[in-house]
C-alpha cells in the first residue's frame, strides 16, 4: 500500500476524483458477443476480463495491443500476449482467446479488432479497460465501429486503491489528465465521437495540468 504521505494533496486528489468519475461510463454489465481487453500497463485489465469470462458474459475474449513506451520493459512480447497469458493462468481456456498484437493506440485497438472479426456476426462488444479509459474507449468505438453495441467495463476500484495498486500516483494522475485531453481533442481529428465535459471537470483538468501532471499529454 502507498503511505498517505506519498499521495498528492487533498486538493489535487479532489480534482483527480472528479476526472476519475467522469471517465467511467457506469454501464450495467450485460452479455456480449465478444469481450475486448484493451492492452496497457495495467495487467488488472486481464484479471477483470478473466473474471467476466468466468461469469459467462461472453464466449470469446480478444486482447489487443502491441507496446507503448510505458509497457515495453514490462511486456517485452507485447501487451496482448502478456494479457492473454495472464488470463490463461486465471483459467480462461486458450481456445477461447484471440490476440490482436499490432495496435499502438486506442483507435487501432478498435479498428484492428474490428478487422480481425470481419465476416463474423458480431453485434455487441464488451470493452474492458483501465477504469479511467472507459469513456475514451467508448467514444472511439462509437466512431470507428459504429455498427456494434458497445458496453464498457473495468475493475470497480476506487481511485486511492487504484493508485495503491499501480504504485505511482504521478503516473495515474498524469494518465487521467492525458485521457481527458484526448477526449476533448480527438473528435476534431476524426478519432472519436464528441463527449460533453462538465465545467467542473474541465476546471479540475486545468488545475492538474498547471500542477504539472502533463507527462501523458499529446501536446
Amino acid at each position: 500500500m502507498i503511505d498517505k504521505l506519498t499521495l498528492p494533496s487533498d486538493e489535487v486528489l479532489a480534482d483527480a476524483q472528479l476526472i476519475w468519475a467522469y471517465h467511467q461510463m457506469n454501464h450495467a454489465l450485460r452479455p456480449a458477443d465478444i469481450g475486448i481487453g484493451l492492452g496497457s500497463h495495467d495487467l488488472g485489465v486481464a484479471t477483470f476480463a478473466a473474471d467476466l469470462f468466468h461469469q459467462g458474459l461472453f464466449p470469446t475474449l480478444i486482447f489487443t495491443g502491441a507496446n507503448s513506451p510505458s509497457t515495453t520493459a514490462r511486456f517485452p512480447r507485447g501487451e496482448a500476449i502478456h494479457h492473454r497469458d495472464h488470463a490463461i493462468e486465471l483459467g480462461v481456456p486458450a481456445s477461447n482467446i484471440l490476440i490482436e498484437p499490432r495496435a499502438t493506440n486506442t483507435g487501432e485497438n478498435i479498428t484492428f479488432t474490428r478487422d480481425l472479426l470481419a465476416g463474423t456476426d458480431v453485434k455487441s462488444v464488451l470493452l474492458i479497460s483501465k477504469p479511467y479509459m472507459q469513456r475514451r474507449a467508448f467514444a472511439t468505438c462509437q466512431k470507428q465501429w459504429p455498427d456494434v453495441e458497445a458496453t464498457c467495463a473495468s475493475d470497480p476500484i476506487d481511485l486511492i486503491s487504484y493508485i495503491a495498486t499501480i504504485g505511482d500516483p504521478n503516473l495515474v494522475l498524469s494518465m487521467l489528465v492525458g485521457d481527458l485531453e484526448r477526449i476533448t481533442t480527438y473528435p476534431a481529428r476524426g478519432f472519436a465521437i464528441k463527449q460533453e465535459v462538465p465545467p467542473d471537470v474541465l476546471a479540475a483538468y486545468e488545475r492538474l495540468t498547471a500542477a504539472g501532471y502533463t507527462n501523458h499529454l499529446t501536446t
